[in-house]
């Protein structure tokens, strides 16, 4: 099974941005869609971004036009662009993909990468 690592989160002042990434330990190529989830603690993962082995994008309501997710299946990466970074963007943030386990549809999850904002 892929496994996947994230990276590039941090502290970040109000309005600013990061690049998050997602490195996977085989092949994404094969893999139609991946995504990044957010989740603050006492709530459910919600989805941020998708996006397809075609290039298909999807973004959540109060993402659009902050975030733009790409993924290069040469490197096994899939990235997610923050920009104009407010208070509600805080939390884990997680990469992932449907697959399925003995059988049981499941998600895969890498396991997260924090971003805090500040004023």
């Amino acid at each position: 099974q892929v496994q996947l690592v994230e990276s590039g989160g941090g502290l970040v002042q109000l309005g600013g941005s990061l690049r998050l990434s997602c490195a996977a330990s085989g092949r994404i190529d094969n893999i139609d869609t991946m995504g990044w989830y957010r989740q603050v603690p006492g709530n459910y993962r919600e989805q941020v971004a998708l996006i397809t082995s075609g290039g298909h994008t999807v973004y959540s309501d109060n993402m659009k036009g902050r975030c733009t997710i790409s993924r290069d299946n040469a490197k096994n990466t899939v990235y997610l662009q923050l920009n104009n970074l407010n208070a509600e963007d805080t939390g884990t943030y997680y990469c992932g993909f449907p697959t399925t386990k003995r059988g049981n549809p499941t998600m895969q999850w890498g396991q997260g990468t924090q971003v805090t904002l500040y004023s």
